[in-house]
């Protein structure tokens, strides 16, 4: 016999809050309440408390004000104190268990007698092992290693998560996560017994031959491939032929230890030399190319003062043409009669009296004389202007020549160093096949110092043989196959108790789609296809129930367990938020009775070895619903966490 739950505590975050649930063995139990009242955190802190490697107790009243989960299981005369703190911070579990084996009947334990210090993978060990779970069996998985069964592998068949009771697409749970589907298929033959354990470590010793007939295989292929081959031997003897390293000589008929003594004599001899050049620190080249740069950039800025001073020159032009109509114009002034003592009240023409007429007169042979200075000033200036000129053309034609000059030098240059470059190509060819000869005879050295591997191929193949002889591949999928034969009638009687829909027809569990297949005329039905959350949920209990007979009847290591959340969801309306605690039709409250039947009767055909627990909304007026109820959290009263917690 595995275990049961005893009892499910949690602490709270103050001194003395403790909060308890007992929970009948070998029994129904419902905890039956209203929504936000923690029911579901029945099933979640169990989880957490297996050594889980997430924290699934949902946000809300149970994740603010518990500070320590803790659960106590039975298997037989024995019991286990398991408790888990909640996360320190964010939603990262708690590294660290604390496990405490007590007498039958023992009370949970005080806050400060727990010592959490069982590390999550040493407390899924000691739960395997409390469960009867045979660690040392290795069981083959299709990614082909193998994996130990582990507490975590039987919890797939003992819960049924709000999500997962009545899903027409899951059948097990956490079916739906990643790797979860897989790993169903490969733990079900040993919980089902279909694997011994001799057997499993005769399939271990078969596994570990063929991996080291792989590696055998590996390591006689790479030796084959280190053996000096007398063709590559031949092929560098070529080469070294061509670059130079060796004579003229026929190679075709060459043996191995001739070639041996060729590439040795390869491996000594100089590389083709080099005609000498002058041992000169600054590249030729590079300093012609830094000539021509400063050649370029003075010839620049000779083009640009060139260019500013023919402007200048073009602009002295205009002035001087404008100057001179000018002068022209005010020249005229001198057919005037105007003496220094002239009166400046008399007319200059008619010699008559005026007033002041003068006086503009002066001003302009004033400006006229200015503007001779002006045009003697620029005239002198040009003739500088046009001497610059002229020897800036001269410099242009300096720099014009010297960059013909370091153009020529370039080439010749770049010409010389293309005749080098054929040569140090060739040598550096020799060079390279020089180094790959010394490669090859340093490995065929080591190839020959190197012990042989010896070739065991025949030995490991007839061990390999040998054992699938004894082991027979198809012992196993007969007895998986005969065990879910058995299984499957019960599934069929149970189907029909609960009245679903192809209850008449032949229905099997199969694993490869882990789902329901109700053999039909028409063809196979699976539970996706067969409609209706009644017919979902039915085939969920008869499945999970006819399996925990099967284990239960052959002593499986799975906990006696099946917890179930919600299952009467199927009854109410998905947005359903009424007072009332019972389905609104008749043949759904008949239907769900029917399902709470099967239930018991089952618990009851297994004497007392199978526990059920079961959170619920909804709240029958029936003797097998009512006397099953261990807790009712209605209209305020009653909850997982106590509502003085809240408002401490």
């Amino acid at each position: 016999m595995t275990w049961q739950i005893k009892a499910l505590t949690v602490y709270g975050h103050q001194v003395g809050q403790v909060r308890t649930l007992d929970f009948e063995l070998g029994a129904l139990n419902i905890v039956t309440g209203d929504s936000r009242t923690g029911k579901t955190s029945i099933w979640t802190i169990t989880d957490y408390c297996m050594a889980s490697t997430d924290y699934p107790v949902g946000a809300g009243v149970v994740r603010d004000h518990v500070a320590v989960f803790a659960i106590q299981i039975v298997s037989g005369e024995r019991q286990l104190f398991v408790a888990r703190p909640a996360p320190s911070s964010g939603t990262t579990p708690a590294p660290r268990l604390c496990l405490v084996f007590q007498q039958p009947g023992a009370e949970p334990l005080g806050r400060d007698e727990m010592s959490f210090t069982f590390p999550v993978d040493a407390a899924r060990g000691i739960l395997a092992d409390f469960c009867g779970i045979n660690r040392t069996v290795r069981l083959p998985t299709t990614r082909g290693n193998t994996m130990s069964p582990s507490i975590r592998h039987a919890l797939f068949f003992c819960a049924q998560a709000q999500n997962e009771v009545a899903n027409p697409d899951l059948l097990f749970h956490s079916q739906g996560r990643e790797h979860h589907t897989q790993a169903i298929r490969d733990v079900f033959p040993y919980f089902l017994g279909a694997v011994d354990a001799e057997q499993a470590v005769l399939r271990a010793q078969l596994r570990q031959l063929r991996a080291d007939l792989r590696n055998h295989e590996r390591a006689l292929a790479q030796q084959e491939a280190a053996a000096p081959a007398p063709g590559q031997a031949r092929a560098l003897v070529r080469e070294a032929i061509e670059t130079s390293l060796l004579p003229q000589q026929p190679v075709d008929d060459l043996t191995l230890e001739d070639a041996f003594r060729l590439l040795t004599d390869a491996t000594r001899a100089p590389l083709p030399g080099v005609p000498d050049t002058p041992a000169d620190t600054d590249d030729p080249l590079v300093r012609l190319e830094q000539q021509r740069e400063q050649l370029r950039a003075d010839y620049q800025r000779s083009r640009a003062r060139l260019t500013d001073l023919r402007q200048s020159l073009n602009e002295r032009g205009d002035f001087l043409t404008h100057a001179l109509d000018q002068h022209e114009r005010l020249t005229s002034l001198n057919l005037l009669r105007i003496q220094d003592e002239t009166s400046t009240d008399q007319c200059p023409v008619c010699g008559n009296g005026v007033s002041s007429v003068n006086e503009a007169v002066s001003a302009l042979r004033a400006d006229l004389e200015h503007l001779d200075a002006n045009v003697v000033f620029v005239n002198d200036d040009t003739s500088q202007v046009q001497a610059l000129i002229a020897q800036e053309e001269e410099t242009q034609r300096g720099l014009r020549l010297a960059l013909n000059t370091n153009r020529d030098e370039r080439e010749a240059l770049e010409a010389g160093i293309r005749v080098a470059s054929r040569f140090r190509d060739s040598t550096l060819r020799a060079a390279s096949v020089k180094g790959r000869i010394s490669l090859f005879l340093e490995t065929t050295s080591r190839f020959t110092a190197a012990p042989r591997i010896a070739d065991q191929r025949n030995e490991l193949q007839a061990r390999i043989e040998e054992l699938e002889n004894t082991l027979g591949d198809d012992v196993q999928a007969d007895r998986v196959n005969s065990s879910l034969s058995l299984i499957n009638q019960k599934i069929s009687a149970k189907a029909r108790a609960l009245q679903l829909e192809h209850s008449q027809v032949p229905v099997r569990l199969d694993l490869r789609r882990l789902s329901v297949v109700a053999d039909t005329t028409a063809g196979p039905v699976p539970l996706n296809e067969m409609g209706g959350g009644e017919n979902w949920l039915g085939y969920h209990l008869a499945t999970l129930l006819s399996l925990h007979e099967w284990f239960t009847e052959h002593d499986r290591p799975v906990p006696r367990l099946l917890i179930l959340d919600q299952p009467s969801q199927v009854y109410f309306p998905a947005d359903y938020k009424g007072a009332g605690l019972e389905p609104a039709r008749e043949s759904d409250r008949i239907s769900l009775l029917r399902a709470y039947q099967v239930i018991a009767d089952t618990i009851t055909s297994l004497g007392g070895a199978f526990q059920v627990i079961v959170m619920e909304h909804a709240d029958l007026e029936h003797e097998v619903f009512s006397t099953a109820v261990t807790q009712r959290w209605r209209q305020g009263q009653g909850a997982l966490v106590p509502h003085d917690w809240i408002n401490a």
